[in-house]
């Protein structure tokens, strides 16, 4: 009977040790992980998701599959996270845009701060003014002074409603006091033609997505949206010079779940931190032109917040709103 008995327990036993929740504690990751991007192939959250994910996938020893779930500004991939398992498999690129929803979209389903967690920070950058080189402008002063005189027929792409790039576009129009039409698409990649074809006219965008364009001469830069000259354009001069008062940084990061386990956050906190002190990874994101950003899920966690703060006066002083 005392056999039998240590028989069924050492069972018992060997089945909770072998629970999913058990081997993913372990030995994480297991599987292939999904990173979820909410802008399409080909613009900067996208390509540095990619650069991100290789290194991830090398280092951890599962490939990690970048997915684009566009639309709503970023918000339809911040959903499937959100409402993902929390066993570290599913994981979301995070920018500006998902500080800025949390006040723009008046109808989500969801609190960003409240509903994942912290994982790593990527790099900073700024978004950069950009024209196609028929528009007869080579300053911002040249712009605006242009803007005005064609009374609101000029328009400014963005990557879609709440996005880092339509409130940089945004901004401009308020402290410029100029007018012009917003057109979001589905995330800046889709916006280039039209632009350099100047059915729209400018656009703010991550650095990273038109850095080629400018040095390849398809576009012209006008000015940075951060508060000193880039190192990856040192020829462009900051907005705040002819707008005073005008900046608009960014950063790029990762967050998960609510309840992903902490161990599995801090690998792969760790295997992003160990990415952004490789010198070939920094010289990727450098010439992206980013700045590396290492932090812990902390730092990153209240660089998140505070950011959702800060743009929700934004949100409020330029009374935006999208239902």
């Amino acid at each position: 009977m005392q056999a039998a008995r240590a028989l069924i327990l050492g069972i018992a036993t060997a089945r909770v040790l072998a629970s999913p929740a058990a081997i993913a504690a372990e030995k994480y990751p297991i599987r292939p992980i999904h990173f979820i991007s909410g802008f399409q192939a080909g613009g900067g959250v996208d390509t540095t998701a990619r650069v991100i994910a290789d290194w991830l996938s090398s280092d951890l020893g599962q490939q990690v599959v970048v997915e684009d779930r566009t639309g709503s500004g970023g918000n339809i991939a911040a959903q499937w996270v959100v409402n993902a398992p929390p066993d570290g498999y599913t994981i979301l690129f995070v920018a500006p845009n998902n500080a800025i929803s949390n006040s723009l979209y008046k109808k989500l389903p969801f609190d960003f701060v409240r509903d994942t967690v912290p994982v790593a920070g990527i790099m900073r950058l700024t978004n950069v003014m950009v024209v196609p080189p028929s528009l007869p402008v080579k300053t911002v002063a040249d712009f605006i002074a242009y803007a005005k005189a064609s009374r609101g027929e000029l328009s400014f792409a963005s990557s879609g409603n709440g996005t880092s790039v339509h409130l940089s576009g945004e901004l401009f129009k308020a402290m410029a006091g100029v007018e012009l039409v917003h057109v979001p698409y589905r995330g800046s990649a889709g916006a280039y033609p039209d632009l350099m074809t100047a059915k729209v006219h400018v656009l703010f965008d991550n650095l990273p997505s038109s850095i080629e364009f400018i040095r390849a001469g398809r576009l012209r830069a006008l000015g940075v949206t951060v508060r000193e000259r880039w190192p990856a354009l040192p020829e462009v001069p900051p907005i705040g010079e002819t707008v005073p008062g005008y900046e608009a940084s960014v950063w790029y990061g990762i967050a998960a779940p609510k309840a992903t386990p902490p161990d599995v956050v801090a690998t792969l906190n760790k295997s992003v931190n160990a990415a952004l002190a490789n010198p070939k990874m920094r010289a990727r994101l450098l010439d992206l032109g980013g700045i590396p950003m290492p932090m812990s899920p902390a730092e990153f966690g209240k660089l998140v917040a505070d950011e959702t703060e800060k743009w929700a006066k934004v949100v409020k002083a330029a009374n935006l709103s999208v239902e």
